[in-house]
């Protein structure tokens, strides 16, 4: 069933014949927008093409989903492997097709397309566009040769569309636009259909431990000093540079997009400043999304890679980090006071264990100190609070199917789990079939067996040095408060890396005998397990209850009741494991209703698929949060319950409702920009193209045309350049075509791009020259340009908004180095001579040098330039372009002789017909063909030169 803004936003497209840009709210369903339009396209109308790239598939798949679902046939897809003539009967069937752009300009330009015959093009990706896309490119040509053609555009990303100066007037204006439809979710008729039937919603928050609270205050601190530090250097806007902004990944997008011109000016310690900015975000991200030892390993591999290096790692409160961390997986103890805390407490067998192996770990890592190493392993608060949740909706079930079994069976049941990403859903999958704190021994068991292995790969490097790695423990070395000297510091840490191999160790000899008996002695751990980590679960779920009534309906009470149930957990982290035993007969009888674990990252239609009755938000995301009341508006009658999981005062919250904000005033900056746009009104009767004349004049001046017949215009020749096929993967061609030139795009086999019959380019960009460098595979297009063609062009592009320089000029060295670029571009041009290298600022620049160079050539061969490099199977075909450079090892053998250079062994090739030729001519010959007497004397010489003999 449509929305009623789905079908206002689809009328509005249909007045409009030219069509237009439409901006949705994230999750408004914009697959079934597009589904839509497509049910209600005929074959008479003409041929429709969806524009594909690579972002857009999974918003295909949905819309592929969407109209299969409805029992129609769904457009199918245009692709390479299809020859020539079955694409054009495509074209002409009248039915849609999602094809590529890179396909399609393709066609366009070889008049492979019947553009009559196309009813319009739908481009699904227009926040991505700009005037040198593919996009804008196919449009222009579209709109060139069928102005009927309609252009519609969408997007779901608000955000994006307001980054850069006027980017949403400008996009309009390359897909020759006039209609800009904004749709927010406050807008009156979104909000009105979503809010008519909501759904339950259950908004729980869930306190963190105090090391979660101390390691998010410390990363928060951490961050504020790096952004303290980026002020300091007056190159990038302060406005910008917030702790809040910097929680979201587009953070990193615009303090580059500031200091990418500039990038090569800057000192090193504020392109790390840059860096450590994204990985504290990732550290934020991580705290609240993954368990306790998983984030542990990620900070022992940052500590690794970046000690050198991170500036992050300096600050005043890095070290809370690090310690916090480990404090909620284990903790250094005396042999002494773990002895009197065992007598004191009355342990369960579990536990009895763990301590068993920490006696041996105790016993034979610091024998001689007599440390302990006590495992915390901390749960994530979240988990238990999922369990209750599970376990409270099975018991709400079995009170409905007593008093309401018609609302029940309408329902199938099933409880959807949406997780951020793939390991989360497989972690939380493996926490509720099996025992929490058995899920926290693996990783932990695994986070120690990581430890050998690199023991075991930095072992053979450094034989005699047995301490712990550079930079390992300086953080650590201040776990006890009292004063002490740097090498009591040193052998703290010390004795924490041996008691860590030593329980690494035990784990990796006595792990598979452990498991066998566990699997002997406890039959069925999957279930007897699931429910023992509710320690007090007879207590909490009526207070869990509570909490979700006082949110329910939205009080000031429901933050202390969560709190409690939380603080609960964290104070009975230990109470919880000894009175397992004791609640499990009773936690073991209950079940859990049908669970589905669903991946955020994945973006499957799942909401339609499953239809679930419960869905738990586990990893709060804006565009789920609209799907869901999108589904709920369109299944008014099915009931629906929401929960919602959020870490009280955590940047979860913060960066859940600053996403909303930020897309709020996208919105409103868009509407602002709607009310004072400027579209050109005649910009439908503009031709653009190669004929275009008026945006790029001639460069023959005024006065020069009046001294040829009177002031008659000279017919100006159609210039042309053969391109690549796979260029169309850059803008260049794009920008060739609105400078007036023709595009002929073939499969070349030598170069990039054909300028005349004697220049060929080859195009590389920073990042392609780096890596073609470290392939070898420039120094063979060099040689293959350089036999064929005799000005061979290496065109180094840089993009228009980054530095233009490869290095700053401190980096610059005097001598030849194997690793610097520049020292590997002069080895190229040294070696092959003829090269020309061209540097180019942007694409635009790139095609002024591309006009200047073709100014006083011929135009070149299509044909010509198909045979370049391709072997022939035939042999020799006479007038032939691979007959001109016949025998390379010939050539090749030629310029090695004595007197023979670069100045004149052509001319000997065009005189001699071979080497035997060759060696038969005189001297006065060869100084007449060689240009000199003394270049033909060394060769004569050489040739009559009798070879040593041993008799």
């Amino acid at each position: 069933m449509a929305l009623k803004f789905h079908q206002q936003i689809i009328s509005d497209l249909l007045e409009d014949s030219n069509g237009g840009l439409v901006i949705l709210s994230s999750g408004l369903s914009l697959a079934k927008l597009i589904a839509s339009l497509l049910l209600l396209h005929s074959p008479s109308q003409g041929t429709l093409l969806l524009l594909l790239s690579p972002a857009s598939q999974s918003l295909k798949s949905r819309i592929l989903h969407y109209i299969s679902s409805l029992d129609s046939s769904p457009p199918s897809e245009i692709t390479a492997d299809l020859p020539a003539n079955q694409r054009y009967s495509l074209y002409s069937s009248g039915l849609p097709f999602f094809i590529t752009p890179r396909i399609l300009i393709v066609d366009l330009l070889t008049q492979r397309i019947p553009v009559s015959s196309l009813a319009g093009i739908f481009i699904l990706n227009a926040h991505s566009l700009s005037e040198t896309s593919t996009e804008a490119f196919i449009v222009r040509i579209v709109k060139t040769l069928n102005g009927s053609a309609y252009v519609r555009a969408f997007s779901d990303k608000p955000q994006s569309m307001v980054s850069g100066f006027a980017k949403t007037e400008r996009t309009m204006r390359a897909l020759f636009l006039r209609r800009l439809h904004l749709w927010p979710r406050f807008q009156l008729d979104v909000s009105q259909e979503l809010e008519r039937e909501p759904p339950e919603v259950v908004d729980i928050r869930v306190s963190m431990s105090n090391y979660m609270v101390g390691i998010q205050k410390a990363i928060v601190e951490v961050m504020d000093a790096c952004l303290k530090e980026m002020k300091k250097t007056n190159k990038v806007d302060v406005d910008d540079l917030t702790v809040e902004s910097g929680l979201f990944k587009s953070f990193d997008e615009i303090v580059r997009r500031q200091l990418d011109p500039i990038w090569h000016t800057l000192g090193k310690r504020t392109k790390q400043l840059v860096s450590d900015l994204k990985t504290l975000r990732k550290l934020l991200d991580y705290l609240v999304r993954y368990d306790a030892v998983s984030f542990l390993k990620f900070l022992d591999a940052l500590r690794v890679s970046e000690s050198y290096q991170s500036v992050w790692l300096f600050a005043e409160s890095s070290y809370k980090i690090f310690d916090f961390a480990k404090k909620r997986v284990y903790r250094l103890m005396k042999a002494s006071d773990f002895k009197s805390k065992e007598h004191v407490k009355n342990t369960s067998s579990k536990k009895r264990k763990s301590n068993a192996s920490a006696e041996a770990v105790g016993g034979s890592a610091t024998v001689a100190t007599g440390v302990v190493l006590e495992e915390v392993l901390e749960e994530p608060p979240k988990w238990k609070v999922l369990r209750g949740i599970l376990e409270e909706t099975q018991e709400e079930r079995k009170k409905q199917t007593l008093f309401e079994e018609e609302d029940f069976s309408e329902n199938n049941g099933i409880v959807l789990v949406a997780c951020k990403d793939e390991r989360s859903c497989m972690q939380l999958e493996d926490c509720i079939t099996n025992n929490p704190q058995k899920v926290m021994r693996e990783e932990w068991e695994m986070y120690l067996l990581s430890k050998i292995e690199i023991r075991n790969v930095q072992t053979p490097q450094k034989k005699k040095q047995k301490r712990a790695p550079k930079g390992f423990g300086i953080l650590d070395g201040v776990v006890p408060v009292t004063t002490v000297q740097s090498s009591e510091g040193s052998s703290v840490c010390r004795q924490e890396h041996e008691a860590l191999m030593a329980a690494a160790s035990s784990i990796r000899k006595l792990g598979k005998t452990i498991g066998m008996a566990s699997e002997n002695k406890n039959p069925e751990p999957h279930v007897d397990k699931a429910s023992s980590t509710k320690g007090k679960g007879k207590k909490e779920s009526p207070s869990l209850r509570r909490s979700i009534r006082s949110c329910n309906t939205k009080t000031v009470n429901s933050e202390p009741e969560t709190v409690s149930v939380s603080e609960n957990d964290e104070k009975a982290s230990e109470a919880s494991t000894s009175g397992a035993n004791d609640v499990h007969s009773s936690s073991a009888r209950k079940k859990l209703p049908p669970v589905h674990f669903y991946a955020l990252e994945s973006d499957q239609p799942i909401l339609d698929v499953l239809k679930p009755s419960v869905i738990i938000v586990y990893h709060p995301d804006m565009g789920f949060v609209r799907e869901i009341e999108v589904y709920k508006a369109e299944n008014p009658l099915r009931k629906l319950k929401v929960y919602f999981l959020f870490y009280d005062e955590s940047t979860e919250v913060q960066k859940f409702e600053a996403s909303i904000r930020r897309e709020n005033g996208a919105f409103e900056s868009l509407i602002r920009q709607k009310a004072t746009m400027i579209i050109p009104v005649d910009q439908y009767g503009v031709c653009m193209g190669s004929n275009s004349s008026t945006d790029y004049p001639a460069s023959s001046t005024q006065n020069s045309l009046t001294r040829k017949a009177g002031g008659r215009k000279e017919i100006e020749k159609e210039t042309q350049v053969i391109v690549d096929m796979r260029e169309f993967m850059s803008s260049l061609p794009n920008v060739l075509h609105q400078k007036g030139m023709k595009i002929v795009p073939v499969t070349l086999e030598v170069g990039d791009y054909i300028l005349s019959p004697s220049i060929c380019v080859e195009r590389k960009s920073i990042q392609d020259l780096f890596q073609s460098f470290t392939s070898g595979r420039l120094f063979h297009q060099v040689e293959m340009m350089s036999r064929y063609y005799r000005i061979p062009v290496l065109l180094i592009e840089f993009s228009q908004d980054k530095s233009f320089s490869f290095q700053s000029a401190s980096d610059i060295s005097d001598d030849v180095t194997p690793y610097n670029i520049i020292s590997k571009l002069s080895l190229l041009v040294l070696h092959f001579s003829r090269l020309r290298i061209l540097w180019s600022r942007s694409l635009h620049a790139t095609a002024e040098i591309f006009t200047a160079l073709k100014s006083n050539q011929d135009e070149p061969d299509e044909t010509r330039a198909i045979r370049v490099g391709v072997p022939s199977e035939e042999g020799i075909i006479e007038n032939d372009i691979r007959a001109e450079n016949y025998n390379t090892s010939a050539v090749e053998f030629l310029r090695r002789l004595p007197g023979v250079s670069d100045g004149n062994y052509r001319s000997i090739m065009e005189k001699c017909k071979s080497l035997s030729e060759l060696v038969s001519l005189p001297v006065e010959k060869l100084a007449e063909i060689m240009g000199g007497h003394k270049a033909a004397k060394s060769l004569r010489e050489f040739l009559d030169a009798k070879y040593p003999t041993l008799l």
